[in-house]
């Protein structure tokens, strides 16, 4: 019985660190936003301590702080690990895309088209949450095709870290939304034609580090009055 009760009790902890972490990633819960226990308890139908128990997790993410006199919150987005983290991307994305671009099939290259136009659509719609979604689904059929394991999981841990942030990177600077799908087009056209290995890589990897570049702008002064 003790037992069914502490299998019930990591159960409903899960759900409530699934809950939590999905709000979170999607932009529900914004950054610096206090997670108020006894609401999240409520909406949940269950008791606190699952709540809380599921916020501790999320603190060893990285994605729940805590603060005096505020309590649980959800995490600044710390920009110096973004850039450093996408910063090593780009060099593995562009490896790991001129690695797929020999086994990738008709139908593949297709899918990339169809996601780029949908990318396209989720930004007339001004859905840059879902266009984020769309982005990482772009990538990720590309290098799951390199045909290196230890490089897949490379990527994965990298972007695990990004997370976060990159649901909500391309409402920071949607001006980068509308050049992302230009260089995609130009990666999928390089891969379609067989283009040379390295000319793939410095593509893929140059459109990785324009986002970079374009996230550290994104506040300068007269920025905004030029976009």
């Amino acid at each position: 019985m003790r037992q069914n009760n502490q299998n019930q009790s990591i159960s409903k902890t899960q759900y409530a660190y699934e809950y939590l972490r999905t709000q979170i990633l999607d932009g529900v819960y914004g950054p610096g936003q206090r997670i108020i226990i006894d609401q999240v308890a409520k909406e949940l139908g269950a008791s606190t301590i699952p709540v809380r128990e599921a916020i501790r997790q999320l603190e060893v993410d990285g994605l729940i702080q805590y603060k005096p006199y505020s309590g649980a919150i959800v995490s600044v987005i710390n920009e110096n690990e973004y850039i450093e983290t996408l910063s090593v991307v780009a060099v593995l994305d562009g490896y790991a895309t001129a690695l797929s671009s020999r086994n990738m099939t008709e139908s593949q290259i297709e899918k990339l088209k169809e996601l780029n136009k949908q990318m396209e659509d989720a930004l007339y719609e001004f859905e840059f949450e879902q266009f984020g979604v769309l982005n990482r689904q772009f990538h990720s059929i590309i290098y799951q095709e390199c045909g290196n394991s230890f490089l897949q999981e490379e990527i994965r841990q990298a972007q695990q870290r990004l997370d976060r942030v990159r649901s909500s990177i391309f409402t920071l600077v949607p001006q980068r939304s509308r050049q992302s799908i230009e260089e995609h087009a130009k990666i999928i056209h390089l891969i379609q034609e067989k283009a040379p290995i390295d000319e793939i890589e410095k593509a893929v990897r140059q459109h990785r580090l324009n986002t970079i570049e374009a996230f550290k702008n994104r506040m300068k002064p007269g920025k905004e009055k030029k976009e």
